[in-house]
């Protein structure tokens, strides 16, 4: 299993509760999966710089998990066409652990 970064972008407009919901159904998605759901992390209402579909700002979720090397399509898939998200990004999670970073500051 890989860990991964995932970034949603949801539309004001299409979720009630500043995506607690949409938070609680990507869970139980990885769960599904097979996966492990590390951290589930609300960035609250954010201004964009310029206008995706006509809206002037959106919900900003991140979210931390690890799943089977094939599953990150999948879920890009699932919500490609999810009306709530204006957009999505999965990245490979590879920043250095607090330990690694702390040797480096040591040295």
């Amino acid at each position: 299993m890989k860990k991964y970064e995932a970034i949603f972008i949801l539309d004001i407009r299409k979720v009630d509760d500043e995506g607690e919901a949409f938070s609680k159904e990507f869970a139980a998605m990885i769960e599904a999966f097979g996966g492990k759901m590390e951290e589930s992390i609300p960035m609250g209402r954010i201004q964009f710089a310029y206008q995706i579909d006509k809206r002037k700002a959106g919900i900003y979720w991140n979210f931390i998990f690890e799943v089977g090397n094939d599953k990150h399509e999948m879920i890009l898939e699932k919500f490609r066409l999810d009306e709530r998200v204006l957009r999505n990004m999965i990245i490979v999670y590879d920043r250095p652990s607090k330990d690694a970073r702390t040797k480096l500051t040591e040295e």
